[in-house]
């Protein structure tokens, strides 16, 4: 049996020379030590031998089944050289050929706040990123949002359990911070990511962007905020638009308005955009309320201002004409290869 091991080692050492290529490689690999291999059904007859037999001729085909394992590795190894410098050798390519690469695209919502950052740098704005998480203080009280106002519910708000702080609900949250860090004048914008816990429709969004905007100096009155907003629409939708003023309430300014702009789809004439009204509704602003700017460290009697804030989603919808606002947060890249 010893001499039939040592046979079937010369024999698999003389093969694998001839052998080219790693699948024909393994084949003969399980003919030899596979399950039912050549040598693995020589040792099967081990039982039959006494126990001194059993001993040299184990030692033999351990040491047979070591030489032919490594003799194998290195076979493969040879053969995945070999087809290595053969692939050079016939193979090239010209890294000097420009190749087409699939590019990406900016988010929507991206291209609108960098065109509405534009215009207000080329106003003297500063541009500041809002807090995503704040302290209520910040984002209630400081502007002059009541200990009573249903805004401070848990339906409205995502409260963070135990620490007094909130998800931002409005990127009003920085006006205080920016009041009190920043000398007079001041004129910024802060376009940011906030959250108010509602429910999902075609209209609506727990997480949604937000463009807040202040300028606080001495005589700032209701046509300074009339001709800021009115240059920022004109420049986004590339015509003459209009504004004009409701009143409306928001706790942080005294008095307030809605902003609504003329349809610049239809002129004023009216279609499916505006409802067919002529107008589209926009914004919120307002004269800056006297408490807001004495927690700022202002003096109200020296200082006045003017604040509004608006959607971003919206304003893209109307730009692009969106019909869904759950598109923004949609993993679909075929929406995104539009813009």
């Amino acid at each position: 049996m010893i001499q039939q091991i040592q046979n079937l080692q010369i024999q698999v050492l003389a093969e694998l020379p001839n052998l080219t290529n790693e699948e024909a490689l393994i084949a003969y690999r399980n003919d030899i030590l596979g399950k039912a291999g050549e040598l693995t059904t020589i040792l099967k007859w081990l039982k039959d031998l006494t126990p001194e037999e059993r001993g040299t001729v184990g030692k033999a085909a351990n040491e047979t089944r070591d030489i032919i394992t490594e003799a194998f590795e290195a076979e493969r190894k040879r053969i995945k050289k070999d087809l290595i410098a053969k692939r050079l050798e016939t193979e090239q390519e010209d890294v000097t050929v420009p190749f087409a690469r699939e590019r990406g695209s900016l988010h929507p919502i991206t291209l609108v706040q960098r065109e509405v950052e534009d215009t207000f740098i080329r106003m003297g704005f500063d541009i500041y990123d809002a807090m995503e998480m704040t302290t209520e203080y910040l984002n209630f009280d400081a502007v002059n949002v009541p200990k009573t106002h249903p805004a401070r519910d848990m339906q409205d708000t995502f409260w963070l359990e135990g620490s007094g702080h909130v998800l931002a609900t409005q990127t009003s949250c920085m006006q205080n911070l920016i009041m009190r860090n920043k000398s007079t004048p001041i004129r910024a914008i802060i376009p940011g990511r906030v959250f108010r816990n509602e429910d999902v429709d075609a209209t609506h969004d727990n997480t949604f962007y937000q463009v807040e905007g202040i300028v606080i100096d001495k005589w700032i009155g209701i046509g300074h905020l009339k001709f800021t907003i009115t240059t920022m629409l004109s420049d986004i939708f590339w015509k003459e638009v209009t504004i004009r003023m409701r009143p409306g309430y928001f706790p942080f300014v005294e008095p307030g308005v809605e902003v609504d702009f003329s349809c610049p789809f239809c002129d004023g004439v009216g279609c499916k955009i505006c409802k067919h009204s002529g107008w589209i509704e926009f914004m919120g602003a307002g004269l800056i309320h006297p408490n807001v700017i004495r927690e700022g460290w202002l003096d109200p009697e020296v200082y006045s201002g003017f604040a509004f804030g608006f959607g971003l989603n919206r304003l893209v919808m109307i730009r692009y004409g969106i019909p869904d606002m759950r598109y923004f947060m949609s993993p679909d890249v075929r929406f995104l290869k539009q813009f």
